[in-house]
C-alpha cells in the first residue's frame, strides 16, 4: 500500500492544477481522499470479509460524501479531493488481483506497471493540455519588449542623423512598432490572468497610447522642421516617465 498515498497525491495535484490553473494547492487532503479512495475500491473486493465490508463500506461513504458536500465552500480544493478519490479508486482496483494473489509476483510487477503507466499518460495529458496563460502571456509580452527597443532606438540616433533618415525611422518602425504593441497588449489582455496583470495591461495601453501620439508629434516636428511643438513634447514625455514609474515601480530614467 505504500504506492498508494504518493500516488493519489499526484493525481489529486494534477486534477487540482488541471481545474485551478492558476492556483497553487497546499496541504495532504487529496492524498487522503486518495487513500479513502483505495479503501472504497477494495471494499467492493473479497479481499475483506463481507461482515467487515458493509460497515466499513458505511463508514467511509459517509465520510466522503459528507467532507465533498463540505467541499462546496469556498476556500477548499474540492478538484483535489476528486482527483485523489477518483485516482485510489483506479488504484484499488489495479492492485486488487495481485493483492488476491500475493504469491504470483508477476501479477503484482504487472499491476505496478500499468499504475505508473497510467499515472505517466494522465501527467502528460494534463501537462498538454492544460490552459497556460501566464506562459503565453510571457512569450508574447517579449515581443512587446523586442519592439520597444527598436522603437526606442530614434533616441539613439546622432544629432547628424539626416532629417529624411529620422522621418523613416520615426514613421516607419517607431509608429508601426508601437500601434502594433498596443494591439498586443490589447490581445492579451483577454487572457484568463490574475487582477493584477491586467492592472498593468491598462498601463501599458496608456503608455503605448502616449508613445503613438509623441511619435506623430515628432513626426509632425521633423516634417515641418520646427521647435513650435517642443512644449507639447515635453509634456508628453513627463507623462510617459510618470506612467513608467506607475508600471515599475520605481522612478523612470
Amino acid at each position: 500500500m505504500k504506492t498508494g498515498e504518493p500516488t493519489t497525491g499526484l493525481t489529486a495535484s494534477l486534477a487540482s492544477l488541471w481545474w485551478h490553473d492558476l492556483t497553487v494547492s497546499a496541504g495532504a487532503s487529496g492524498a487522503i481522499f486518495g487513500m479513502y479512495g483505495v479503501f472504497l475500491a477494495m471494499l467492493t473486493t473479497n479481499l475483506i470479509e463481507k461482515e467487515s465490508r458493509q460497515s466499513l463500506l458505511g463508514s467511509i461513504s459517509v465520510f466522503v460524501i459528507y467532507n465533498l458536500v463540505g467541499g462546496l465552500r469556498g476556500g477548499i480544493d474540492n478538484a483535489a479531493h476528486i482527483g485523489g478519490l477518483v485516482g485510489g479508486i483506479v488504484i484499488g482496483y489495479a492492485l486488487s488481483p495481485s493483492l488476491l494473489k500475493p504469491t504470483q509476483k508477476q501479477l503484482n510487477a504487472l499491476s505496478l506497471g500499468g499504475i505508473t503507466l497510467l499515472i505517466i499518460l494522465f501527467s502528460f495529458v494534463v501537462y498538454t493540455y492544460i490552459p497556460n496563460p501566464i506562459g503565453e502571456y510571457d512569450t508574447r509580452m517579449q515581443n512587446f519588449y523586442d519592439r520597444q527597443a527598436v522603437a526606442l532606438r530614434v533616441y539613439e540616433m546622432p544629432e547628424s542623423t539626416p532629417r529624411d533618415q529620422l522621418l523613416i525611422s520615426v514613421r516607419d518602425t517607431g509608429l508601426v512598432y508601437w500601434k502594433q504593441n498596443l494591439q498586443l497588449v490589447k490581445e492579451v489582455d483577454k487572457l484568463n490572468l490574475p487582477e493584477s496583470f491586467h492592472a498593468k495591461n491598462q498601463k501599458l495601453i496608456q503608455y503605448c497610447d502616449l508613445r503613438i501620439k509623441s511619435y506623430e508629434l515628432m513626426y509632425k516636428a521633423l516634417l515641418e522642421n520646427t521647435d513650435a511643438y517642443e512644449s507639447q513634447l515635453d509634456t508628453y514625455y513627463k507623462k510617459l516617465a510618470t506612467v513608467l514609474e506607475d508600471i515599475n515601480g520605481k522612478p523612470a530614467k
